[in-house]
């Protein structure tokens, strides 16, 4: 990690931090949840930075990016990497999203086939109506108000009791991103959300859908979405969580690289 280069591109009046390994390959960029930051994706990228170039930026309202008062839907989620692709000058780069960023990454690609080489959605925030109105009513931002209230060490304690398999590296990554993530960050759960029934039949590049055994996506709608679009290849991996590539770094990021060296 000590080799990569931390950077700040100005994308449409909103500073975007991002982490790069560099190194002149084929670009690579991972798209992280809510509350989450680029470095979490840290095991995934030291996975991929021998074959490619890997850019992990942080979403606004989260990391070291700008944190405007407004402005948090997918829409200008999925703006951001579209700018942040063009300032950069990334010939058609990878998209691996997870969770929010598998959603974002979804919107891209749908919107902009062009753009993109390929596209891997980690169990994307594919969520239904009914269930975006359940997410938004829930105690979720409320409890983030009051994590904002702790200690780092108060935060880490906590991850490491809920997730006692995870890397002591990851759990360190995710407390720090945890804290860094403003409550404004938290508008994206406002529904709706676009419509992933309709976003998954414009994705016409390469795609690879990953699931968790326990996650947002289930095995009978990403047959849905398989069936959908014949472009979509679907893993699964049933020993995970939603947080697939913190539970199991080592399997995802295998299924990943094996994805993107049929594709480059």
């Amino acid at each position: 990690m000590s080799d990569w280069l931390g950077a700040i591109c100005e994308v449409d009046g909103i500073d975007i931090h991002y982490t790069r390994t560099g190194g002149g390959k084929p670009p690579v960029m991972l798209l992280h949840g809510l509350a989450a930051n680029g470095l979490t994706w840290t095991s995934v990228a030291r996975a991929l930075e021998g074959d490619y170039d890997v850019i992990m930026p942080d979403a606004r309202g989260h990391g070291r990016s700008s944190a405007p008062a407004h402005g948090y839907r997918y829409d200008d989620h999925a703006r951001d990497v579209v700018g942040l692709i063009r300032a950069l000058g990334l010939h058609r780069p990878i998209l691996v999203g997870h969770s929010m960023g598998g959603m974002t990454a979804a919107l891209v690609a749908g919107r902009n086939p062009k753009l993109l080489r390929g596209l891997v959605l980690a169990d994307p925030s594919f969520l239904t109506l009914k269930r975006q109105r359940e997410l938004q009513s829930s105690d979720v931002a409320a409890q983030h108000r009051r994590t904002l209230d702790l200690s780092f060490d108060h935060v880490l304690a906590d991850m490491r009791t809920r997730h006692p398999d995870r890397l002591p590296e990851t759990l360190e990554l995710l407390a720090r991103a945890r804290l860094q993530t403003s409550m404004s960050a938290f508008d994206v759960l406002t529904p709706p959300n676009p419509d992933y029934h309709d976003l998954a039949g414009t994705i016409d590049v390469p795609s690879q859908l990953i699931i968790a055994g326990s996650g947002v996506v289930t095995e009978a709608a990403a047959t849905e979405l398989e069936r959908a679009n014949p472009r979509f290849q679907v893993r699964q991996i049933r020993e995970a969580g939603h947080g697939l590539h913190y539970d199991q770094p080592d399997s995802f990021a295998a299924i990943v690289t094996s994805f993107l060296h049929s594709i480059v």
